[in-house]
């Protein structure tokens, strides 16, 4: 399985032993890039199951993360 980080959009986390839980848009196996959140390894080589996301299901995480935040404000 081949991998490409189109673009690294941020760092959401860092866990204690150096993996980053990262959140990129990533073209898997050549395919159409798709927005995906998984820990790797400092350079990359090495990574943990994670969660694959088209913009669509993006955005309606978005939209309950929003939701979540808004409710726990109040």
């Amino acid at each position: 399985m081949s991998n490409e980080i189109v673009r690294h959009l941020g760092v959401i986390s860092t866990t204690p032993g150096g993996f980053k839980k990262e959140l990129n848009l990533i073209s898997w196996n050549g395919g159409e890039p798709k927005y995906d959140i998984r820990d790797w390894s400092e350079d990359h080589t090495r990574s943990s199951k994670g969660v694959t996301l088209s913009l669509a299901e993006l955005e309606a995480l978005k939209e309950v993360i929003d939701i979540e935040l808004a409710s726990i404000k109040e």
